[in-house]
């Protein structure tokens, strides 16, 4: 084990599994002490896949099914067993963060155990797809209680703490899903995108605390990646979570076969929650695999300007939008990332 997070305290909101277990994991082999947390002991909440549809899908592929997600599944209790069963230091703690209070509870499990909370990773969400036009409130509410409101639960609790120490790492998990999608699942893309805002708005704040906050979208296998295979193989097209048909994969092979585990996420998030990063705040990246990108900054790019104290008529507008401000346009809606 390292010992460059020595004498840290790390808190990894939504750390049962995939993503979250492995920056807990990661982060406690730096000598970190780490709270590992999801919503329920031996939790097997599927987002997607019913009942129904598992009994409708042939033997084999629902076996298949099952072993992959099993394989791969876990709580707070198992991410903190892990710990310690490698040497380090980790206590379990089950609650919902998009509960104001029991994201205080978690907080205070850390400060509690530990005497401080010094690392604040929000990896925790959940989804689900339908298109804008049939979605149910239940739907929306449910995804975005997690992002961005879960996000804040815990900042606002952990935030105090820090000001005081003048020290802090706050990490968020986004999606690429912020900038729209390809996938029917716009209370998704807003949920992201109110964590890209709320990132940036807390890294302003707090900059002069010497605290830090940064997101990050990530690529890697998880159990919801195979659930968004099966669920895409079991329904019709015109109940697909796509928008459009997506390419076929060579080999009969799914999207997750080739998607990244999610081990190759940490690192970089771990490098982040050192004090050599203790410049780089309000920045977003994007991880997946060995790859490591930063999104630009959103800029003005074109500016359409009317001098004098009227302002534009109609007119005007219809002649100089199109061959000013927009000149070259072409609508991000058109092709979709």
């Amino acid at each position: 084990m390292g010992d460059i997070l020595k004498g840290k305290v790390a808190v990894v909101a939504g750390s049962g599994q995939g993503v979250g277990r492995s920056i807990a994991l990661a982060l406690a082999e730096e000598g970190a002490r780490v709270v590992t947390n999801n919503r329920a002991k031996n939790s097997k909440t599927r987002a997607l896949i019913e009942d129904a549809q598992l009994e409708s899908m042939d033997a084999e592929k629902r076996e298949q099914f099952e072993k992959q997600t099993e394989a791969i599944s876990g709580d707070a209790g198992t991410t903190a067993q892990l710990i310690k069963e490698r040497g380090g230091e980790a206590t379990p703690f089950y609650g919902d963060i998009s509960d104001f209070n029991v994201a205080e509870k978690l907080i205070q499990t850390a400060v509690d155990a530990y005497g401080s909370i010094d690392i604040l990773v929000n990896v925790a969400g959940s989804f689900g797809f339908s298109r804008i036009e049939k979605m149910t409130e239940e739907l929306w509410d449910k995804v975005t209680l997690v992002k961005p409101k879960g996000y804040f639960n815990c900042i606002r609790h952990a935030a105090p703490h820090m000001m005081k120490k003048k020290w802090g790492r706050i990490l968020n998990c986004t999606s690429k899903a912020w900038l729209g999608d390809v996938i029917k699942h716009a209370e998704y893309c807003a949920a992201n995108a109110g964590v890209v805002g709320l990132t940036k708005a807390v890294a302003i704040e707090l900059y002069s605390y010497g605290i830090t906050c940064n997101a990050f979208s990530p690529w890697a296998k998880t159990r919801a990646s195979y659930e968004l295979d099966t669920y895409s193989a079991a329904v019709d097209e015109d109940d697909s979570p796509f928008l459009r048909k997506m390419p076929s994969i060579p080999g009969g092979r799914s999207m997750a076969d080739i998607t990244p585990g999610p081990e190759f996420i940490a690192p970089f998030l771990v490098y982040l929650a050192t004090d050599a990063a203790k410049d780089i705040s309000g920045s977003v990246f994007s991880l997946g695999g060995n790859t490591i990108g930063m999104y630009s900054e959103p800029i003005i790019s074109r500016n359409l300007v009317k001098y004098g104290e009227r302002p534009w008529t109609l007119e005007e507008l219809m002649t100089q939008v199109p061959r000013g401000l927009l000149a070259g346009y072409q609508s991000p809606a058109a092709n979709p990332m």
